[in-house]
């Protein structure tokens, strides 16, 4: 099934993929087409750039120095400062990868649920968006273990709200339980000591015997943090549920029919293919005026091994708490990496 070669079981490499909502051309290309029926798939919070990515690559080189390559998806567009001829940098435009049925495309979804085809992408790999940074030192040990990815697992309910991802959730869970029907007390029997580990955290652990009882999945506990994978998973999924894949890879933007990313992480969780890493490796900030001192905090004392700065319609004094985080993290991360000119 993979496309292996000697290097895809020891390399780990990271994807980032990356937008510049400014770029003119860019915006002149998305003004062509029309968003879907979710109004904030096309909303401005999910373009606006809080100019931190350069801290990203920073990170990277001082706390992952082991990483294989960067994989670095772009529309076309490139920061100023950025070396293309850094040695482990791999720049992916959209149709080097993307079937060209799909483009062009504005869905996160579409990037994402075609990973796999990226050309010299490691077996082993971790997808980053461009809100999450690694904060202090980690190892390939932190993210995969015996060859398996590491995470933070336990049943957990969708929630549907407001801006919520509950219906891609819910459209992930429309295949797990289609593909793993019948199989849920005997996969939970199989991984018990996964599921109720004490790496999972205590609030997990209960919410995960609460429901238990149920013979289908209500839904999985998911941290807005990255995501380790395998290529192997991705091509399983689309060879089993490519037909699901297709029809959201043909959104131009999102809707809220689609399936996303987290499927895939949700497939390994029912085949057993991961590892507990403790809940507390990582914290998602979604930002709002009670969080973002906190979270300023978190990166000057390199809190937690991974962050997430989370944009959102709370988020008030947008120019302000820019220059607060890039103040933060100037502080741990002052030094120009390879990746800058």
């Amino acid at each position: 099934m993979g496309r292996k070669n000697d290097t895809d079981n020891t390399r780990i490499d990271f994807i980032l993929p990356w937008v510049d909502g400014n770029d003119p051309e860019w915006r002149r290309e998305k003004s062509r087409y029309s968003p879907t029926d979710m109004a904030n798939s096309d909303s401005e919070v999910r373009y606006r750039d809080w100019d931190n990515l350069q801290y990203w690559f920073r990170a990277v080189e001082a706390f992952a120095p082991w990483v294989g390559r960067v994989h670095f998806i772009t529309w076309g567009h490139l920061p100023a400062w950025l070396n293309v001829n850094a040695p482990k940098l791999h720049i992916v435009r959209h149709e080097d990868y993307i079937p060209k049925e799909y483009l062009p495309t504005f869905s996160s979804h579409t990037i994402e649920l075609n990973l796999h085809r990226i050309s010299g992408l490691s077996e082993h790999f971790v997808y980053f968006n461009d809100d999450m940074f690694l904060t202090r030192p980690v190892s390939p040990e932190d993210f995969f273990k015996n060859g398996k990815p590491r995470d933070t697992f336990g049943l957990n309910c969708i929630f549907f709200g407001e801006d919520s991802a509950g219906h891609f959730n819910g459209s992930d869970l429309e295949v797990i339980n289609t593909e793993f029907k019948g199989q849920k007390k005997s996969i939970m029997k199989r991984d018990f000591r996964k599921w109720f580990a004490l790496r999972n955290g205590s609030s997990l652990r209960i919410k995960t015997f609460l429901l238990s009882a149920w013979d289908w999945f209500p839904g999985f506990h998911y941290d807005h943090l990255p995501t380790d994978l395998c290529k192997d998973t991705i091509e399983e999924v689309w060879e089993k549920y490519g037909s699901v894949l297709d029809k959201t890879c043909r959104d131009r933007f999102r809707r809220e029919s689609n399936v996303n990313q987290w499927l895939f992480k949700y497939w390994q969780l029912c085949k057993g293919n991961y590892e507990v890493r403790s809940h507390r490796f990582g914290r998602a900030f979604h930002i709002d005026d009670n969080n973002f001192g906190e979270l300023c905090s978190a990166i000057r004392n390199k809190s937690f091994s991974m962050i997430c700065v989370n944009d959102t319609p709370g988020t008030t004094d947008f120019d302000s708490k820019k220059r607060q985080v890039q103040e933060a993290f100037e502080a741990i991360l002052p030094d120009k990496s390879a990746f800058e000119v």
